[in-house]
């Protein structure tokens, strides 16, 4: 709190219109928010700030989100931290490819050799793509990804975010991939990565591989179909299944060891309809007797369960559905030959739903169909961003260890998220019941073309077959490597896919693999060591709700195996954004809302405003009327500051030994308690708090406080008049301070009418200097005040007079009388009364009574 004299710059007309491109261009020539990396990392908050996908636009759940984390950033940064507040952005990955495919009417097919004068078609058909290289059209993902990542920003600036915009990265930048192989490297060099040939989630659209994390599950219409498996001597075993297509690729039959209508089967065998293949009757724990017959095929694969039986049993495999979710052409053991090949060979081609309905007609032919299908709705499992429904094929992948196959780094893993701050923290059972629920490692290879390549080659054999389990590595030093388009040290690209040559690893690493590194790639990790000092383990990791089982878990994974540690001691965990029908906003559900037209519409302001009632954890509806409440409160906020600095004149100061009036030192109390709230409030990450207090002081002030005070201010011969206009002043500073996290526009707008450099530059106001600017300052005479005047202005509405006119008297009575006496004479100024009187009772409820003038209460 300066003593100094003050001169005022205020505009004629005050007005939001063009405040935001005024202040992002001031902000960034002044560098206000660049991150002071002289300052030891105890004086460092930093934040481990979500990358954004560019492949999409921003919808107005990123505003929400993102807004909650500026008021913290800014908050901290005003607290006397030096704030690293970096922006990412995740632009590899499926959203990606998706997004150029259909942008330039292309496909990636990796047989066609690059074309370097390749240029897109002039009239796009996404509809028939043109396949182009997989160079050419990594080139073309990294050109429109650079041009949405613009887009994004202008957005970002425009809302007001204090980003420091030289500390930007991407997730497929060169830094990001060298750091996504750096650490896979070091993975499988301590055991903590390996290669398996498996059973695996497949999408047949993407034709990639799709980690547990990925999933989710949609209701969709099916059937359970009756069928009659045979005994050796021709007796039927009728089991039901929603999956009739997967009968070729069926290993066996289970049902539950204690299910006594099957115990003469266990050990026997019995024969496929249709394709009379003979499969084992086998007895698991996992076979539920209540469900339908009880007894169930296993094929490989129709679902999870089918593959923990054959795992567990040690079936053989009989594969019929290829990558492109089509019966493929080679048939099973034993449909070599014969009227089951003959059957099996009217499947080939088909997709599994033509293959079902064909297969039903087979049943239907031989008639081992029992019954009509009966119809049903039952949960399926999808790839989030995938139309159909998974499959399970056997391929070679990628894992990384978190825990599903190791009780032990389970326990530590959630032990680690026991380490973490939450807020809120009934959070953190959402990360131990998926950390809890695993059953199996984290699958990070993906099938695809735009993403971070695995820096793995593989030499070839004197046949041409590669030798998985010798792969070859590049040292640390020469990363990051496209093997694709590089030769291993030793070999020369002519050995490429030939015997006694090698072949790069054709996959990508999942986005996740690259996203969970986010920490220790925007803190210069093995790249810039100083920086790195500074930053890491980070202070806070802001996200969705959604993403807790795949990005602060995948985080927390990472940093355990590279760093010993947690990524960051405190992560803020926001809920859905919900539309007016109370459902959650999607894209897929296409109710989604894009903020630039609300930004426009109602100010960046009045849309933060929005943003920051809501607080982390809880649901918040998409409301244009609280944009324009946050619209009001910033205009009120233009007009209010010129208002005081008018009524203060020029040479007024701000220095608290003037302040002497009771009503002036309790408004001043009353401040330091706001002070006091909206701090701790901010340190507990509750931002909505912090709002509140501060957004109901200034409305007292504007209609209470400035109304009683005025007539004393405009006084400028006598010191009851100087306390006034000082303890406005000193209020005001206040105020624009406090509401700087969240309006901080109109905040820098108003600041620079009065005040050299920016608001968001000043340090956070302290409850103390409030306290000793208030003295002895009680609340209590402000609010008591307040109340008569509010009551005299009600008595003179109702009897339809102006608020200048006069009353001949007002009694005042009750408990607290004597604190609305205190500033007596302010009350009788504010309320034009000629006479006011006390009167001190029991009653805790003050009551006022008006007199008005004999001819108005005639």
């Amino acid at each position: 709190m300066t003593n100094r004299s003050h001169s005022f710059r205020m505009p004629d007309k005050p007005s939001l219109d063009g405040i935001e491109a005024k202040w992002v261009d001031v902000w960034d020539e002044s560098g206000v928010y660049h991150f002071d990396r002289t300052r030891s990392r105890e004086d460092v908050y930093s934040i481990d700030t979500p990358p954004p996908t560019v492949s999409g636009s921003l919808h107005i759940g990123h505003v929400f989100s993102y807004t909650h984390t500026d008021t913290v950033a800014r908050f901290q940064r005003m607290n006397g931290k030096a704030v690293f507040y970096p922006m990412g952005w995740d632009d590899n990955g499926l959203p990606t490819e998706r997004r150029v495919q259909n942008y330039y009417g292309v496909r990636c097919d990796p047989s066609v050799p690059y074309d370097p004068d390749f240029q897109p078609p002039a009239k796009p058909d996404p509809k028939r793509q043109i396949p182009v290289s997989r160079r050419n059209f990594i080139e073309l993902c990294d050109t429109l990804t650079a041009e949405d990542e613009k887009v994004f920003e202008s957005i970002w600036r425009r809302l007001g975010l204090s980003v420091d915009w030289r500390h930007t990265y991407a997730t497929i930048d060169g830094n990001s991939r060298a750091a996504a192989q750096r650490a896979f490297l070091r993975n499988l060099a301590r055991g903590e990565a390996y290669m398996s040939e498996a059973p695996t989630l497949w999408d047949v659209t993407f034709r990639t591989a799709v980690a547990q994390a990925e999933l989710e599950d949609r209701e969709r219409p099916s059937a359970y179909h009756k069928v009659a498996f045979h005994k050796p001597d021709g007796a039927p075993v009728h089991i039901e299944t929603t999956r009739p297509e997967l009968l070729a690729a069926c290993v066996a039959l289970v049902a539950h060891p204690d299910d006594e209508r099957y115990q003469d089967l266990f050990g026997t065998t019995v024969r496929t309809p249709v394709f009379g293949v003979e499969v084992p009757v086998r007895a698991h724990r996992l076979a539920d007797p209540e469900k339908g017959s009880g007894i169930a095929m296993i094929c490989t694969f129709g679902d999870t369960t089918d593959v923990t039986w054959w795992r567990e049993l040690q079936l053989e495999t009989r594969p019929i559905i290829g990558w492109d979710g089509r019966i493929i052409a080679d048939p099973p053991r034993g449909l070599e030959s014969g009227p089951g090949r003959e059957a099996y060979d009217t499947l080939v081609g088909a997709t599994v739903h033509t293959a079902r309905e064909r297969t039903v007609a087979l049943l239907r032919e031989s008639g081992d169909l029992v019954g009509e299908p009966a119809p049903i709705t039952h949960p399926v499992k999808f790839y989030e961003k995938g139309d159909k429904p998974l499959e399970i094929v056997t391929t070679r992948q990628w894992y990384i260890r978190n825990g599903g196959r190791d009780e032990g780094l389970r326990q530590r893993l959630i032990q680690r998220g026991r380490e973490l701050t939450w807020h809120p923290e009934h959070m953190r059972a959402r990360y131990e019941n998926w950390v809890g629920g695993l059953n199996g490692d984290w699958l990070i290879s993906r099938q695809r073309f735009f993403g971070v390549p695995f820096p793995v080659w593989y030499p070839l054999d004197a046949d041409g077959n590669p030798r998985y389990d010798e792969p070859i590595v590049p040292a640390e030093d020469q990363l990051p490597v496209d093997p694709s388009s590089q030769a291993p040290e030793g070999y020369t690209e002519d050995q490429r896919g030939r015997a006694n040559g090698f072949m790069g690893d054709p996959d990508v690493m999942d986005t996740w693999a690259t996203s969970s590194l986010s920490p220790q790639i925007a803190s210069g990790w093995e790249r810039d060591p100083d920086l790195y000092a500074r930053v890491f383990p980070m202070d806070y990791r802001p996200q969705g709700q959604d993403i807790i089982r795949t990005w602060l878990f995948s985080t927390v994974v990472r940093a355990h195996f590279e760093n010993g540690t947690l990524p960051w001691s405190t992560t803020g965990i926001s809920g859905w954004i919900l539309d007016p029908d109370r459902k959650k906003m999607s894209k897929s559900k296409g109710n989604v809302v894009t903020p630039l037209a609300l930004l426009e519409k109602y100010s960046s302001d009045a849309v933060r405003y929005w943003a920051a009632s809501g607080r982390l954890g809880t649901d918040t509806a998409m409301d244009e009327g609280q944009m324009k409440v946050g619209r009001r409160l910033s205009i009120k906020i233009l007009n209010a500051s010129k208002f005081v600095m008018s009524v203060a004149g020029e040479g007024a100061t701000s220095d608290p030994a003037r302040v002497t009036q009771p009503v002036d030192r309790s408004m001043l109390a009353a401040l330091a308690d706001v002070v006091e709230d909206a701090t701790a409030a901010f340190h507990a990450y509750d931002h909505t708090r912090a709002l509140e207090r501060t957004e109901r002081f200034f409305w007292d002030f504007c209609d209470d406080y400035l109304e009683l005070v005025k007539t004393r201010a405009y006084d400028v011969d006598s010191a009851e008049g100087a306390s006034a206009r000082t303890a406005l002043l000193i209020a005001l500073g206040a105020l624009h301070k406090l509401f700087a996290p969240f309006v901080p526009f109109v905040a820098e707008e108003v600041w620079s009418w009065w005040r050299e450099g920016s608001v968001h530059a000043q340090r956070w106001p302290e409850t103390a200097e409030y306290r000793a600017a208030a003295a002895d300052g009680d609340p209590a005479v402000l609010a008591a005040t307040a109340e008569v005047l509010r009551a005299v202005r009600k008595a003179k509405s109702e009897a339809k007079l102006s608020m200048r006119a006069e009353v001949e008297r007002v009694r005042v009575a009750g408990k607290r009388v004597e604190a609305a006496r205190a500033a007596s004479g302010d009350l009788a100024a504010a309320g034009r009364a000629a006479g006011i009187d006390f009167h001190a009772t029991d009653d805790a409820e003050l009551t006022v009574e008006v007199t008005l003038p004999e001819s108005v209460e005639e």
